[in-house]
């Protein structure tokens, strides 16, 4: 085995050495322009904010007692325990109140945003509207065919590259999770259609779930249950137990989004959230063990082992605004609201709806959020029923989650927003979601530890986190990548946050990273950060980070187009999909063994029209290592094809093949469930999908 394949096998497992190609590009640095080093009327402001008291707090947190908010009206909280085992600590930027305390801020938040009309401000419409889908609505166009541009020509490839230095720590996340789902990061898995432990696959379609056996070489039904009243849900599997995550039907209509968002009171009551337990411990018969059900939005769910944990969102109260009511008689309904009007609740199998929340286990934001509720709730994949919650009373929608942390975050708009539907986008895989309109993201930490979350302190930093992709968390680490917002200047940057004492500070940062352009991708790795920005060329970015106090920009790359997604392949190669910038998906296979001199091997470019689904849903991308081929969604018109891209001797040849039509290339996967074995699910079949 040369060394370039032992670079090929080893590209998911454990550390790189990322120091010896680190201290190689320093010295072969490009110079001055390269640092990224910014000038001082460039600086960005930066805020920090204060978070745990150690001695204090954690006094106070054995005791079971709450900090009160120094200095408010309100004095100390006892520590209600609601459905928890412990009571919750807030300090710093979160802060308990009181019942009474809680339901003045909510108000206070709120009733300002009421005109004769209702909830009047588009941008701070409920926030379960946000779960509302926008089409984009896909062209029919003619004939489909390949179309690829000229390469550029490289000696050096997978094949010939032996002895070359990992810049590469963090590869694990280029895999898939164990039950075959491409997630942001390993040991964290994502809900999803499909989902297999390699001898059974199971399919949630619609409110029907389907077993195959996988194992062999046939593909065979084993059996299926009707979830009932079940909607647009996805589903999470922990051994013999398969978790369905979704709501009960009442969620809101695109017509009814539009009227809410106009100011005209139009909109159906705020979105349910339901999760089902499954048992499959005979595949052939499954069967519903347990339904929970939430009157809050769902915004994230991830899972660690057995251990699940739902982020929900209940927006502003459905009130009972009538025709003809003045603004003032609208703020009197506001004003005469409850705190059962605010918190979420909680059902267990059709049984009385209870609070989800105790008043001391929802903290107080000090930063000026969105009125709305968040719900960080955990419990075990087999009793959904018996929960831990913590919220939030305030609008932050944003959710990354590392193996043992928990981060919640406002992000600003972006200085290119233009309009209230970018704010009423779903979060979906790829994490979008728009919060503060100030100009600055707030993010709030947590730790997790089984169905638990502890709050540790909060941070905010001025500029517009585009997606849960601009987030990672290493070696207790919060690397952020912000791009510009109407209090930044028109450029991205990398910041690096540490919670310090009492307070998370900003300990490092690169700015001037794509002047006049916006950030499209971002891959974060033990020591590295590629960051791809696009206006209408495509830089990526290549920043070391093995000191985050002293973020160095080692190298770019300036080619037409843009990934927006990068997936990485081995220690030394990336493969980015995205477009060429002028209506064409494109592929690019990129050499970043020299972080210096970043290279682009080969690309191929689609036919006109084509758009790479990948970049918004990074669950329809697989990358196969042992046949070297990445299997992706390409949609052109109203046709969905899988392009099985192989690479050999740094080259990419590509096989399209056609597998579905219509908004059905949406729930197109590629699930690997053995060594080369892939199975294609599309809407109507599930088949193995033969590699050519």
């Amino acid at each position: 085995m040369t060394d370039l394949e032992k670079h090929w096998d080893d590209l998911a497992v454990g550390p790189a050495p990322v120091d010896a190609i680190l201290r190689r590009a320093r010295r072969t640095s490009l110079g001055p322009a390269a640092t990224g080093r910014r000038r001082p009327e460039d600086r960005l402001r930066r805020s920090l904010t204060t978070v745990a008291v150690l001695g204090g707090v954690a006094a106070a947190f054995v005791a079971g007692t709450i900090v009160p908010d120094a200095g408010g009206p309100d004095g100390p909280v006892a520590g209600g325990l609601g459905g928890n085992a412990t009571p919750v600590a807030f300090h710093g930027e979160l802060q308990a109140k009181s019942c009474d305390g809680l339901l003045a801020s909510y108000v206070d938040r709120s009733v300002d945003l009421v005109t004769k009309d209702g909830w009047g401000d588009p941008f701070l419409v409920n926030r379960a509207a946000s779960n509302w889908v926008q089409e984009d609505g896909l062209r029919r166009l003619d004939d489909f065919s390949t179309a690829r541009d000229s390469v550029i020509p490289r000696s050096t490839s997978l094949d010939q590259a032996a002895g070359a230095t990992s810049n590469f720590g963090k590869t694990s996340n280029a895999k898939s999770s164990d039950t075959g789902t491409n997630v942001q990061e390993t040991g964290v898995d994502e809900p999803d259609s499909v989902k297999t432990d390699g001898t059974v696959l199971i399919r949630l379609r619609g409110a029907v779930l389907t077993t195959y056996d996988v194992s062999g070489d046939t593909l065979d039904q084993l059996g299926r249950l009707d979830l009932g009243d079940f909607h647009d849900g996805e589903i999470l599997l922990a051994g013999s137990t398969v978790v369905a995550v979704g709501n009960d039907g009442s969620r809101y209509s695109p017509d009814s989004v539009q009227g809410a968002a106009l100011g005209t009171g139009a909109g159906s009551p705020s979105p349910q959230t339901r999760v089902l337990s499954v048992s499959i411990d005979d595949p052939a018969a499954p069967r519903l063990e347990q339904t929970v059900d939430y009157d809050a939005a769902l915004v994230a769910a991830r899972q660690h082992g057995t251990d699940v944990r739902v982020v929900l969102s209940k927006g502003l109260p459905d009130l009972a605004f009538e025709d003809g009511a003045t603004a003032e008689e609208n703020r009197k309904l506001v004003e005469r609201t409850t705190l059962d009007d605010w918190l979420p609740h909680v059902s267990v199998d059709g049984g009385e709806s209870t609070d989800l929340l105790d008043c001391d286990r929802v903290a107080v934001p000090r930063a000026d959020l969105a009125p709305a509720t968040m719900a960080v709730v955990g419990f075990g994949a087999t009793t959904p029923g018996t929960t831990d919650a913590l919220g939030l009373a305030g609008d932050a929608p944003l959710t990354y989650e590392s193996d043992d942390h928990l981060y919640l975050a406002a992000s600003a708009p972006g200085s290119s927003f233009d309009g209230c539907f970018d704010c009423l986008r779903r979060t979906t895989a790829s994490g979008s979601a728009t919060g503060a309109s100030d100009g600055t993201s707030h993010v709030y930490d947590f730790t997790v530890d089984g169905t638990g979350a502890t709050y540790v302190g909060a941070g905010e930093v001025e500029g517009s986190i585009r997606d849960r992709w601009s987030m990672d968390e290493y070696d207790g680490v919060l690397r952020v990548a912000v791009g510009p917002s109407t209090e930044t200047a028109d450029a991205s940057s990398i910041v690096t946050l540490r919670a310090q004492g009492e307070e998370l500070v900003e300990i490092g940062r690169i700015d001037d990273l794509g002047a006049n352009e916006d950030i499209k991708a971002v891959r974060w790795f033990d020591g590295l950060a590629l960051v791809v920005t696009f206006r209408q060329i495509d830089p990526l970015y290549a920043v070391d980070l093995t000191d985050p106090t002293k973020p160095v920009l080692e190298g770019e790359l300036k080619i037409p187009g843009f990934s927006s997604y990068l997936h990485p392949l081995s220690s030394v190669r990336v493969l980015g999909i995205g477009s060429d910038g002028r209506n064409r998906a494109q592929a690019g296979f990129f050499d970043v063994s020299d972080l210096t001199d970043v290279r682009r091997l080969d690309k191929l470019t689609y036919a006109p029209g084509t758009q790479a689904r990948a970049g918004d849903d990074p669950r329809q991308f697989t990358w196969v290592r042992e046949a070297r081929s990445a299997l992706t969604v390409i949609a052109r018109g109203n046709k969905g094809f899988v392009s099985e891209l192989h690479i050999e001797n740094g080259r990419m040849t590509n096989t399209m093949t056609e597998v579905e039509y219509g908004r059905d290339v949406d729930a197109v996967r590629l699930v690997q469930v053995g060594d080369g074995k892939v199975v294609l699910v599309t809407g109507e079949d599930v088949r193995f999908f033969p590699l050519a």
